[in-house]
């Protein structure tokens, strides 16, 4: 078999171009027999020289239509066109196009080669993953799925393999996959869903996203272990939590009753005085915990509904009244909307209270006699796209501000700025985690702006009720 490269001889070597030079040749001598035969009659002499032609080029289109028919043929095999067995058309002006063909079919062999490679080392990839894959195209039909999804689906192995062809819906009956691979197919979007009925006692996370040529792919990612470690942690961090809370409750009952009602030593009240500090303080961890894996749990459901925005303000600052009165605090109320939000009450109750609360803590300027906190509310532009506005609530202190190496990790459990001055407040490092988790559970955002000696600026965004 010729190489790429090698130069494709063309048999023969028969040039087109003498057989029109001859049958021109003929069709002037007959032109001039014709005058010779019959002298003065000019129309007999087109007429003859007419039909010779004629006659000529039915006889070229005889010999040329067999080649071309040959080049038709090997341009059909390609890129299994051999030069060496293939029938090749035999005039001299088609060898340029003979010898184009030939390296078109070797670059073709070459790239159907590396592309039959890079499908196999996919594959190869793909049937290494823990995850199921399965791709349709844009009917819904199944185009390939790796190892790890034949071993899910009930009664099919990699001896019996599901078959390529079908519709998905006839292999998997999983309403949620189904769900998550149509909605990625009609909207072309990324699509992700969670599902625990795919198999029995298995729960997976189902990511669908659309293939650029139609069709999508579907990742089935099994986190049933995962679910079963957090739960775990959650019970256990809930179990110690409220046993603790019986024990903590008694010793602050103890201490407070021996400082109120007895006469003490100065180095016995003062003993009692650490003891009841942190006592409070782990109390007050405890609960944190507690209201941490309760919000994580799956179980836990917000209940949003329509409530004004500055209804929420007002209810806020009344609740931390008793604080601010105790810290003689100052606490303003800005420029609010009547706008209402899609909110749980309760959550965002203990949301704004946790930030009004950091701000009275943390929030008093240098040389500053008291902290100040004001806190307003105004309606935004939505960041979904959707049309729909969005309700910003904002608190703000004037204190000392957070660097901006902080700002990024503030949301993070357990996690202080300044972790003396924090555990000297009595602050856990829990509230702003707590508080980042019921503001996205009820679909909104929360964000801190600061600056050092500036204050700060805490920005809780919902979305407005439709």
């Amino acid at each position: 078999m010729a190489e790429a490269g090698d130069n494709v001889r063309v048999r023969g070597r028969v040039s087109f171009a003498l057989w029109i030079f001859a049958m021109m040749l003929a069709v002037a001598a007959l032109a001039g027999l014709a005058a010779v035969l019959f002298p003065g009659r000019p129309l007999a002499i087109w007429l003859t020289g007419i039909a010779a032609a004629v006659v000529f080029s039915g006889v070229a289109r005889w010999r040329l239509r067999p080649e071309l028919r040959q080049l038709e043929q090997a341009i059909q095999v390609l890129p299994e066109f051999d030069p060496d067995s293939a029938s090749l058309p035999r005039m001299s002006e088609l060898a340029d196009s003979v010898q184009a063909l030939h390296g078109t079919s070797q670059r073709l062999k070459k790239r159907l080669s590396r592309a039959q490679e890079d499908r196999l080392q996919l594959e190869a990839l793909l049937d290494s993953m823990q995850d199921a894959v399965v791709a349709v195209d844009a009917a819904g039909r199944i185009q390939w799925t790796n190892h790890t999804m034949q071993r899910l689906i009930p009664g099919s192995s990699v001896q019996s393999p599901v078959r390529v062809g079908h519709a998905l819906v006839q292999t998997v009956r999983d309403p949620e996959v189904l769900e998550c691979v149509k909605t990625a197919l009609a909207e072309r979007v990324v699509c992700e869903r969670r599902t625990t009925t795919l198999l029995p006692g298995r729960i997976f996370e189902v990511n669908a996203s659309p293939m650029p040529g139609g069709g999508a792919v579907a990742v089935l990612h099994d986190i049933t272990r995962i679910e079963q470690v957090e739960r775990t942690q959650r019970d256990f961090v809930a179990n110690v939590s409220h046993e603790l809370r019986t024990p903590l409750t008694s010793i602050t009952g103890y201490v407070e009753t021996l400082l109120d009602h007895e006469t003490l030593s100065p180095v016995a009240e003062e003993f009692l005085s650490t003891i009841l500090k942190n006592a409070t303080r782990m109390n007050r961890l405890t609960e944190d915990l507690l209201t941490m894996a309760r919000v994580e749990s799956p179980e836990a459901e917000m209940r949003p509904k329509p409530v004004r925005a500055d209804v929420l303000v007002q209810d806020a600052v009344e609740a931390m009244r008793g604080l601010v009165r105790d810290e003689e605090a100052e606490l303003e109320t800005g420029a609010t909307t009547a706008a209402e939000v899609m909110a749980d009450t309760d959550s965002m109750m203990q949301v704004l209270g946790n930030l009004i609360e950091n701000g009275i803590k943390y929030g008093r300027a240098r040389n500053a006699a008291k902290s100040r906190v004001v806190i307003s509310a105004r309606e935004v532009s939505g960041s979904n796209g959707d049309g729909v506005g969005a309700v910003e609530f904002s608190v703000r202190d004037f204190g000392q501000g957070i660097a901006s190496e902080h700002l990024g990790r503030i949301f993070e459990r357990f996690y202080r700025v300044d972790k003396a001055r924090s555990r000297e407040s009595g602050g856990t490092g829990l509230g702003l985690a707590i508080a980042r988790h019921m503001v996205e559970s009820q679909g909104g955002t929360i964000r801190a702006e600061s600056e050092l000696n500036a204050g700060s600026n805490f920005l809780v965004t919902l979305p407005r009720a439709r």
